[in-house]
């Protein structure tokens, strides 16, 4: 028997909820969270898939951005993602591909947290 189902959550530090709502809701074009607790210093948005949802919780005092651990998210198109994100403001890396597995970029959030996206290799 698996122990493990899956990923249900992944959670990044911030330090202004405000502006991550504003970030990943609408310049990400996640949506409105599915979870907003701000009592609790947690916001839960949808991803689009199967793979878990994405909770941006309010950083410590002594935090530092995240730039090691990477949420990775999926994109049709991760050419055409650049491009759109780049429109909404957004610097992003130039795409990466490995041959016959995937094609990745990274950008930051305005806290600082390394983010990346992917799709397959056209």
């Amino acid at each position: 028997m698996e122990l493990f189902q899956g990923i249900n959550v992944v959670s990044i530090s911030v330090t202004d909820l405000g502006r991550a709502r504003l970030f990943y809701g609408e310049t990400l074009g996640l949506g409105e969270p599915l979870y907003d607790l701000p009592e609790a210093g947690w916001l839960e948005f949808s991803t689009g898939g199967q793979g878990g949802n994405l909770a941006v919780t309010v950083a410590g005092p002594d935090w530092e951005p995240s730039t090691g651990t990477t949420v990775v998210l999926n994109v049709r198109d991760c050419y055409a993602a650049v491009d759109d994100l780049r429109c909404r403001g957004v610097a992003c890396g130039e795409p990466v591909v490995f041959e016959g597995h995937v094609v990745f970029a990274s950008f930051h959030d305005p806290f600082g947290n390394r983010l990346q996206m992917c799709s397959d290799v056209p």
